[in-house]
C-alpha cells in the first residue's frame, strides 16, 4: 500500500491515528456504517501493522479464554474467562460476516485451526488446573475442554511435550480442538483493504505530533511528513488514538482529562523460533503454562504453533526485556514523555509496590541464552538448541492507573478511554486487545457516537448477532457459532 495525497483543506468525519488492528476494526465498521463519510488514517510507518499487530511481535493467540491461566487465578472463578471467550465468539461473527460480504476476501490467510492446550508439571499445579477444568467444563463455552493426566495420551495431543521426558513428576494437559492461531497484520490489511473500497484514506508514513481542539469543537492535528520533515495540519470532528505504545504519549498531548494521572511501563519481549519442518509438523497446538513467581500475566510462557503468510513455525517464550521505547520502532525518550507531573507519584508508588516484578525483570535481562533454552526444555523435553534462534517481539505499554487511595495500579489488559464529549477516544494497555478489537470498537461507537448508535444497531447486529444475543447462554448458541463460523473462515479442526 503505498502513501496518498493529503487534502487538509475540509474537515474530516473521522482521524484514525495508527495502522494496527484497532483502527483497521473501527475503520471496517464505519465503512459499513457511514460509507460516505470523510475518514482517514495516518500510519507513522511505511507498512501496516508493524508494531503489535505484526505476526512476529505477538503469540497471535486467538484469546478465547481457553488457555491462558491467568485469567483464572482462581480455578472456581471463571468470570474472566467467560467475558474473553465470548468476545472471541463476537469477532468471530464480525470476520465471517466480513468474509462473507467480501471486504475479508482471504480469511484462511490470517485465521487457521489450531488447539488451545495447558501443561502443568508438579502436583500442585496438577491439582490447580484439575479444578480449573471442573470449573470449565460446566461452563457452555468451555464444555468441549478434555483434560488428562496420562503422558501417551498427552503425547497424542502434542508430541513434543512428552518425547525425551524422564522422571515421574505429575504432568496434566487440557486441550480444546476448535481454537485457532490470528495473524493479525495480514487481517489489518485486509480490514484496511475495506476501508480504501468505499474511499477512506490510508496515509502511510506520516506521524501525528500534535492534536488541539477548538473552540468549535474540531480537532486540529498536526501531522509530519516522515520523508522530507515536513508538517501540515488536518481538522476531524472525531479522533481516534489506536497507536500502540504512543496512544497515552498522544492522548496527553490533547489535554484529555480522563487519563489524568495515567502512566505507562513499558515491557519487551524474546521469543525462541523453530522453522525446521520436522520439528513443526509435530507440534500442532498452542500450549500455554503457569507464570513464573512475580511475573507478569503477559509472561505466561507458552509453546505456540504460528501460520505467518502461509508458513508454519513454532515459537516459545516471552522472555522479558526492557527498553524505554514505548513502541518497537520508537524513540529512547519515549517513556520520559509521559512522565508529567500529575503522574510522577502513581509511577514511583507503582515501581515500590512492584517489587517481585523487579527482580522478575532483572532476572531475565542478565538470563544466558543457555538458561532461557532451558525454560524451553521444559516443555519440549529433546528441543535440540540448533533448531532454535531468539527474535525480538514487540513492546508492550502496560497502564498504570491512580489506585483509590492514589498510590497507583499497574494494570493487565486494556482499557477503552472516550472524552466526555465523545469526540476522541483511545486504546490503552495489552493483552487479550487484538482478539477482543470487534467487541472493544462497538464499546467505542455506542460511547462516543450516542445519537447514532440506536440506528446503527440493526447492521451492527447483522455483522456480529452476538452484539443483541451473546455466545454462551447455552451449549446451542456455542455450537451453532462454532460451526458457522468455521464453514465461512475455513477453520476445519486439526
Amino acid at each position: 500500500m503505498t502513501r496518498e495525497k493529503l487534502d487538509h483543506g475540509s474537515v474530516r468525519d473521522a482521524v484514525l491515528i495508527g495502522g494496527g488492528i484497532m483502527s483497521a476494526t473501527l475503520g471496517a465498521m464505519i465503512a459499513k456504517l457511514q460509507p460516505t463519510w470523510s475518514v482517514a488514517l495516518y500510519e507513522r510507518m511505511d507498512e501496516l501493522a508493524g508494531e503489535s499487530s505484526n505476526p512476529w511481535n505477538n503469540a497471535g493467540t486467538g484469546h478465547s479464554g481457553l488457555c491462558e491461566l491467568n485469567y483464572m487465578p482462581d480455578p472456581k472463578d471463571a468470570t474472566k474467562a467467560a467475558e474473553i471467550a465470548r468476545a472471541f465468539h463476537l469477532s468471530r461473527q464480525f470476520w465471517a460476516s466480513l468474509a462473507k460480504s467480501g471486504d475479508l476476501p482471504d480469511p484462511g490467510m490470517f485465521v487457521s485451526p489450531t488447539p488451545h492446550m495447558d501443561v502443568v508439571f508438579g502436583a500442585r499445579d496438577v491439582e490447580y488446573l484439575r479444578q480449573r477444568f471442573e470449573t470449565l467444563r460446566e461452563h457452555p463455552l468451555f464444555s468441549a475442554m478434555e483434560y488428562s493426566e496420562d503422558p501417551v495420551r498427552i503425547a497424542e495431543w502434542a508430541p513434543l511435550l512428552i518425547g525425551g521426558r524422564e522422571g515421574d513428576e505429575p504432568i496434566a494437559a487440557t486441550r480444546y480442538q476448535e481454537g485457532t492461531d490470528v495473524d493479525f497484520a495480514e487481517l489489518t490489511r485486509q480490514l484496511v483493504g475495506s476501508m480504501s473500497a468505499v474511499g477512506f484514506e490510508i496515509n502511510l508514513g506520516y506521524e501525528v505530533t500534535k492534536l488541539r481542539k477548538g473552540d468549535d469543537g474540531i480537532w486540529t492535528l498536526t501531522i509530519r511528513d516522515s520523508r522530507n520533515r515536513r508538517t501540515s495540519r488536518v481538522r476531524s470532528r472525531f479522533v481516534f488514538v489506536g497507536a500502540g505504545g504512543y496512544a497515552l504519549k498522544l492522548l496527553q498531548k490533547a489535554k484529555v482529562p480522563e487519563v489524568r494521572g495515567y502512566g505507562v511501563f513499558p515491557f519487551g519481549a524474546q521469543f525462541f523460533r523453530t522453522d525446521n519442518p520436522e520439528v513443526v509438523r509435530n507440534h500442532e497446538s498452542k500450549v500455554y503454562s503457569q507464570a513464573e513467581f512475580g511475573a507478569p500475566p503477559m509472561s505466561v510462557p507458552h509453546l505456540d504453533k504460528r501460520m505467518v503468510d502461509g508458513q508454519p513455525s513454532l515459537l516459545f517464550g516471552p522472555y522479558a526485556t526492557f527498553s524505554t521505547r514505548l513502541l518497537k520502532h520508537g524513540r529512547l525518550i519515549d517513556l520520559f514523555t509521559t512522565v508529567k507531573a500529575g503522574n510522577i507519584k502513581v509511577l514511583i508508588a507503582v515501581g515500590l509496590q512492584n517489587l517481585t516484578l523487579v527482580k522478575y525483570l532483572i532476572g531475565q535481562l542478565v538470563a544466558t541464552r543457555k538458561a532461557k533454552f532451558k525454560e524451553l526444555q521444559r516443555f519440549y523435553p529433546a528441543a535440540n538448541p540448533d533448531d532454535w534462534y531468539l527474535i525480538q517481539a514487540g513492546q508492550r505499554a502496560q497502564l498504570i492507573k491512580p489506585g483509590v487511595d492514589q498510590t497507583g495500579v499497574l494494570m493487565f489488559g486494556t482499557e477503552l478511554v472516550c472524552s466526555s464529549d465523545g469526540s476522541i477516544a483511545g486504546l490503552l494497555g495489552a493483552s487479550p486487545g487484538a482478539s477482543t478489537a470487534p467487541t472493544i470498537m462497538l464499546d467505542l461507537l455506542s460511547r462516543c457516537f450516542p445519537d447514532q448508535y440506536p440506528s446503527w444497531f440493526a447492521t451492527l447486529s447483522a455483522l456480529a448477532p452476538a452484539l443483541s444475543s451473546p455466545v454462551g447462554g447455552d451449549q446451542s448458541s456455542v455450537d451453532t457459532n462454532i460451526a458457522e463460523t468455521a464453514n465461512v473462515l475455513g477453520l476445519h479442526a486439526v
